[in-house]
């Protein structure tokens, strides 16, 4: 169980808050919750209450029933500084919404509210979820505070587009969605605790600011007929994992989605696909304007060679045969095209013995900078799962014949994985 500290400042996307907290809850999170005075108009303290089990606090002057203790800790014996204790409390501070007036005031280091004196005597991560009107987001003001956050290491989650509060209005500024806020909380308490136990602190956001990052997810789905198909189990996790990592560190990422159901990070621009080849034809479209490719989608080798136009009947058949025909390799394609100020990452699913040489061979038959390995002969981690263990495998400085440098990830959360992928790619790019 972890310790979430939210705070919610006075925009209309407040409502949304009440879900995120339910979903918390039910993954075994605790939660506190502060208010602006501003966002007790739009959801009152009682409601927070009631879903967290614990007092709502909105100004440092009020006393806390539960001395900045959460849900599970133990009082503490003395009487301590409400905005000091559940700061130092916290495991993950999320400010959701975070209107324009909030995001300001945080910028400048102002500590008039209960909300922005947390954020500064927070140690633990901070994370911030925008939510405005289109217009309000996109001002030169707005997007100069945010970017000083970011320098500082808060993790911007979001906006999204789409529809806004007022009658008719379109554009970004949408808060994330509760999921989507609840997995960038998990993806920074797995970041930290991997700091904790010797792995790499997150990168600053400076390091990723404006990095083009391309992604694939998901897999693959080559048609047999109008309603079959020759398909793999993947379900786009870690491709969507590594899309909000690279996101939260300042990045521009667009997602190529291979039959992805689940949504993508907020503020990442999505592509869907079908086949390989649709796959390949997005990617060679997107490739060249990009500066790091992590190429997560479980492209298939094969694809039938005559799919039916229609659904294929059973009646009267005793047996069917499928030809099958190799599809285009994708990431060898585009590894043959690249700039040479590009860094590509692979992913290699391998199956038991001899996987470690298996990928190896790809990293330097297909010209790659890195290649993740996870051996999916083991239950519950790789496809369709929540977690994965991998290893990390960077090409060797010294060309094809030297050995390169190999990092295991213990099993972990796909998020943490994606965390420590990124730390391996900007350790390739800092070195040139």
């Amino acid at each position: 169980m972890s310790r979430i500290l939210l705070g919610v400042s006075g925009g209309i996307a407040a409502y949304k808050a009440l879900e995120l907290i339910r979903l918390a809850t039910a993954a075994g999170h605790a939660v506190r919750v502060i208010q602006t005075p501003a966002s007790r108009r739009f959801v009152g303290e009682a409601s927070f209450a009631a879903l967290t089990g614990a007092p709502v606090l909105h100004s440092e002057f009020q006393p806390d029933p539960a001395l900045g203790a959460f849900p599970g800790q133990p009082l503490p014996e003395h009487r301590p500084l409400s905005h000091l204790a559940l700061a130092g409390n916290a495991e993950v501070y999320l400010i959701a919404p975070a209107t324009a007036d909030t995001i300001a005031r945080l910028a400048g280091g102002l500590a008039d509210n209960l909300v922005c004196s947390c954020a500064l005597a927070a140690a633990c991560p901070v994370l911030i979820a925008p939510a405005m009107n289109n217009l309000m987001y996109e001002h030169a003001a707005t997007q100069a505070n945010i970017r000083t956050l970011r320098e500082r290491g808060v993790v911007v989650v979001g906006p999204g587009s789409g529809r806004l509060a007022s009658r008719g209005e379109q554009g970004i500024g949408r808060m994330a969605e509760p999921a989507q806020l609840l997995g960038a909380c998990e993806q920074a308490l797995a970041a930290a605790r991997d700091g904790q136990h010797g792995g790499k602190r997150p990168a600053s956001r400076s390091a990723w600011e404006g990095v083009r990052v391309l992604v694939t997810a998901g897999g693959t789905r080559e048609p047999i007929d109008s309603v079959r198909y020759v398909g793999n189990s993947s379900s786009g996790r870690m491709g969507l994992a590594l899309a909000a990592a690279a996101q939260a560190r300042g990045a521009l990422v667009t997602l190529v989605a291979a039959n992805v159901a689940l949504p993508e990070p907020a503020g990442v621009r999505r592509v869907d696909v079908g086949t390989a080849a649709q796959l390949a034809s997005a990617c060679e479209r997107e490739f060249p304007g990009c500066d790091v490719l992590l190429m997560a989608a479980a492209v298939a080798d094969f694809t039938p060679a005559a799919p039916a136009q229609g659904k294929l009947k059973k009646a009267g058949r005793q047996s069917m045969s499928i030809e099958l025909t190799p599809t285009v390799d994708v990431l060898a394609g585009l590894s043959a095209s690249r700039r040479a100020d590009q860094t590509l990452v692979g992913f290699a699913a391998e199956h038991g013995e001899g996987s470690l040489a298996h990928a190896r061979a790809k990293l330097t038959g297909k010209g790659l900078d890195a290649i993740v390995l996870n051996d999916i002969s083991r239950a519950g981690i790789g496809f369709d799962a929540e977690e994965n263990e991998v290893t990390i495998i960077t090409r060797a400085p010294g060309g094809e014949d030297a050995q390169g440098a190999e990092r295991h990830v213990a099993r972990a959360p796909k998020a943490a994985v994606a965390a420590a992928v990124l730390d391996a790619v900007e350790g390739l790019r800092d070195s040139g």
